[in-house]
Formats: structure tokens, C-alpha cells, sequence
């Protein structure tokens, strides 16, 4: 671990913390310039292939989700601890499935799931584009079936 002041590899480990979700923090001090900062480590579980509608086959990017999801919750009173628990929700989800493939809108499922309690306007943000709502009547329809 390279202390991100002054990259020296001399650090020591002065509290470790876990929490819920099998994740460790890590309070470090840098043995060349005594400033302290903090490291988070999670296992690494093997995630599914993602299999796309148009048949290509990629990794789970968990940053890219997140990206997407950041996108649909612009300028929302959406916490930023929200968002990063939902794309762990979804890793954790895929990670269970426990296949060696699984189809994109497994993805877009839990995803649409979680933003609908999360926060109304981001859910239609993402629905316009993962339903595919082209027209606003679709929009309309979707909008009351979410107040319904």
C-alpha cells in the first residue's frame, strides 16, 4: 500500500473496522511522512458475464453501473452512500445467482427495482431509457402505474 501523499510503501495499519456488507477499513499511517488516511477492502466474488441483447457477452462493470445510475439521479436528493449500497446490492444479487453467464436485464431488473424505492424521478429517468419508452403517452403510462 503506497501512502497517497508522499508514495512511500512504508505504511502501518493503526484500526480496522468491518462493517455489514463482509467489507474491512483500514486506518493507515505513513512511516516517511506521518499523514493518515484510510483504506477499504472488499473480497472480490466472481460476477456473471453479461449477456447483451444483441448476443455480445462482457464483464460486469460495477462502475459503469454506477455511472448510470449517478447519471439517472443528477441534481435528486439521492445520497451518494445510496447509490454506491444499490451497485453493491446488484453485484451481491449477481454474485448469488451463481451462474457463469446471465442475460443484461437481470441487471436492469434489480436496478429498476431499487431505484423505485429509492427515489421516484431517477426510477422514470432510468425507465426511459431501459423500457424504452419512446413516446410520452409510454411515459405517462408508466408514471401512473408508479403512483397507482
Amino acid at each position: 500500500m503506497h501512502c497517497p501523499f508522499c508514495q512511500s510503501a512504508r505504511s502501518r495499519v493503526i484500526d480496522t473496522d468491518h462493517d455489514t456488507r463482509g467489507g474491512v477499513r483500514r486506518r493507515r499511517v505513513c512511516g516517511e511522512c506521518s499523514e493518515r488516511y484510510s483504506t477499504y477492502e472488499r473480497a472480490m466474488k466472481a460476477t456473471p458475464f453479461l449477456i447483451k441483447q444483441d448476443g455480445r457477452r462482457e464483464d460486469f462493470d460495477r462502475e459503469k453501473l454506477e455511472r448510470g445510475i449517478r447519471v439517472a439521479c443528477a441534481k435528486r436528493p439521492v445520497a451518494s452512500a445510496d447509490i454506491s449500497r444499490l451497485v453493491g446490492e446488484v453485484e451481491a444479487r449477481l454474485q448469488d445467482i451463481g451462474k457463469l453467464e446471465t442475460s443484461s436485464r437481470v441487471v436492469g431488473d434489480i436496478v429498476i427495482e431499487g431505484l423505485k424505492s429509492l427515489d421516484q424521478i431517477a426510477y422514470i429517468r432510468y425507465a426511459i431509457v431501459y423500457l424504452g419508452l419512446s413516446d410520452l403517452q409510454a411515459v405517462r403510462t408508466e408514471i401512473d402505474r408508479l403512483l397507482a
